[in-house]
């Protein structure tokens, strides 16, 4: 599991340079941050479907524990945990519902899908991984019209979208609003889709984000300025009437939180 997060980790940081920013700030700030959870993005398709990634991560001792759904983006999603280890960062797992995306969309995927499969039954999965061909800009612009979180995963492939701080593991900042008050006065935009501040204490969960990084991706014609990955942060709650930390998520807020990649925001 180690090597798994930290594979993923390195492989982050190198599409996001503000979360390594961040983080040494936080660092210096006198902060030992806590993952609370990553997130991936993958096709409800072939090898790499969202049930293939339930059991690859079984192997680490991941559990499927909620199931999300997200109507307008057709995402279909699951959160993982280790039961027996509550200190390991969840995951969170979200699939494109492609039978539902427009034939354009479905074409160009599946041509992705069919190369994956064939990696993967060569060599198995192995995340983080660009199991496809790269993709052209004009194919990329065909499928931003539809679908964002398709461009950015025919373009990226499977790897973090993004690793999230656990505001409650910090000791100086003590608010989701003490972490972004921080965060914006070092010049990094917060993502303002639904409100800087997505969820709250109502609901159990406040989460806020950065808007992903900028990077000159070469597609296989042409370089284009796109949006890489982002870091998120996250203030968990009791569930009303318990004394138990709400460990799932909102969807109402999550499908906020994808925006963070929105090239157009």
């Amino acid at each position: 599991m180690h090597k798994l997060l930290q594979d993923l980790w390195d492989d982050y940081l190198t599409l996001t340079p503000d979360a390594k920013r961040i983080h040494d700030l936080f660092a210096k700030n006198g902060e030992t941050i806590v993952n609370d959870h990553i997130a991936l993005r993958t096709f409800n398709k072939g090898a790499l479907s969202l049930e293939a990634i339930k059991d690859y991560l079984a192997q680490f001792n991941y559990e499927a524990v909620d199931e999300y759904h997200f109507e307008e983006k057709k995402l279909r999603a699951y959160h993982f945990e280790i039961k027996s280890d509550l200190d390991a960062p969840k995951i969170f797992v979200s699939e494109l519902l492609l039978e539902q995306m427009p034939k354009e969309v479905i074409d160009i995927c599946e041509d992705l899908i069919a190369e994956a499969d064939k990696v993967i039954a060569k060599d198995g999965i192995s995340l983080p991984m660009l199991p496809w061909r790269t993709i052209s800009s004009n194919e990329y612009e065909t499928l931003l019209k539809h679908s964002e979180y398709a461009a950015w995963l025919a373009t990226f492939g499977l790897r973090a979208n993004h690793f999230t701080v656990s505001v409650n593991h910090l000791t100086h900042l003590s608010t989701l609003e003490d972490v972004n008050q921080f965060v914006k006065s070092h010049d990094f935009s917060l993502n303002q889709s639904g409100g800087e501040v997505k969820g709250s204490e109502e609901v159990s969960l406040k989460q806020s984000s950065t808007m992903a990084n900028f990077v000159n991706w070469k597609f296989s014609d042409q370089p284009l300025k796109i949006r890489s990955c982002f870091y998120e942060f996250a203030e968990r709650f009791n569930i009303p009437g318990t004394n138990q930390q709400y460990r799932g998520f909102v969807a109402a807020s999550a499908d906020k939180i994808f925006e963070s990649t929105n090239v157009a925001a």
